[in-house]
């Protein structure tokens, strides 16, 4: 059954890639799959409609939850990282306090290896933030505070 959800999970990307007006190859070397089994789920074969009703849910779990399970189901770290990525369309911005001490617990719990540490001090890509506060959880001296940006017209 992990794998039908996980599925359902790469089916959801597809549908939002392809709504960004991805191809069938791009969608498929984005997602790791193959073009065929794209086009099967773009056109709504070969995928049980449960896995995606139980997918969309996952999607609708905070985003340490929805990313935390998705790793868990599809096994594979890059294509965790894929779909998370495309599917959260919240922005976020990390705000990283002079306290920090570059102990690097950021970087280690990090799933979407999102942060580095540059002269004792961790770094975080907004771009690639996903915003499961994971960081900002462990960080041992509360230096990190992860912000929604709020997009005006969205």
């Amino acid at each position: 059954m992990p794998k039908h959800i996980a599925s359902g999970l790469k089916y959801l990307a597809a549908v939002k890639l392809r709504e960004k007006g991805y191809f069938q190859k791009d969608i498929a070397n984005k997602l790791g799959m193959d073009r065929s089994t794209v086009s099967h789920y773009l056109n709504g074969r070969n995928l049980s409609w449960n896995s995606i009703e139980v997918a969309e849910s996952i999607t609708n779990c905070c985003n340490r939850d929805f990313l935390h399970v998705t790793y868990s189901l599809t096994g594979d770290l890059e294509n965790t990282q894929t779909i998370v990525d495309i599917l959260i369309e919240e922005e976020f911005k990390a705000n990283v306090k002079d306290t920090c001490i570059g102990c690097g617990v950021c970087v280690d719990v990090c799933l979407m290896n999102n942060i580095s540490i540059v002269d004792l001090k961790c770094h975080i890509n907004n771009a690639g933030c996903c915003g499961c506060l994971d960081c900002q959880i462990n960080c041992p001296t509360h230096s990190i505070q992860i912000l929604e940006v709020q997009i005006p017209n969205k």
